[in-house]
């Protein structure tokens, strides 16, 4: 597969943070039943604002991480989901393909503790591809901070809205 195939960005983008990543077609819409893509877990990145900045958030596919947890590592009382208008605006990147790899502006990155030392699958910017990375390199690449953000057994219940 070519360089021209995939989407230029996230090549372009790993390439100058010296960053090992492959592309992996996706036949399937929406997110892949097993939780896994081109052999390895799927993590999602979801998009969260914080102030007038924004900031990526990576977990696991099945997880929802902690608002507490989450504003807590961010230092702040509140964070907010944007809008998909607001996200494509921020990042460059539509629900469901976001990715800190190539987004056209480099916010914080936080990646949930739990996916440290695992080759992970994450959006590339286009619907039609994964990108295989490893979650450590991911981690250094783009200065993320590494903790905790998945709600502990006994809180697993806590609503989605909770902010």
């Amino acid at each position: 597969m070519s360089v021209s195939e995939v989407p230029r960005l996230a090549a372009d983008d790993a390439a100058a943070r010296g960053l090992a990543i492959e592309f992996v077609a996706r036949q399937e819409q929406g997110p892949p039943v097993d939780g896994r893509v081109g052999g390895v877990r799927v993590a999602k990145t979801v998009v969260v604002q914080r102030g007038d900045e924004f900031v990526f958030v990576i977990t696991d596919l099945a997880a929802r991480f902690s608002w507490p947890k989450l504003r807590a590592v961010l230092g702040v009382n509140r964070v907010s989901l944007p809008t998909a208008e607001e996200v494509l605006a921020a990042t460059g990147y539509a629900r469901g393909s976001i990715s800190p790899i190539g987004a056209h502006t480099p916010w914080p990155v936080v990646i949930d503790a739990g996916l440290r030392g695992e080759r992970i699958a994450v959006g590339s910017g286009s619907h039609g591809w994964a990108v295989l990375v490893e979650a450590d390199a991911l981690a250094r690449a783009y200065g993320a901070t590494v903790a905790d953000v998945v709600p502990d057994p006994d809180t697993a219940g806590e609503p989605a809205a909770a902010k």
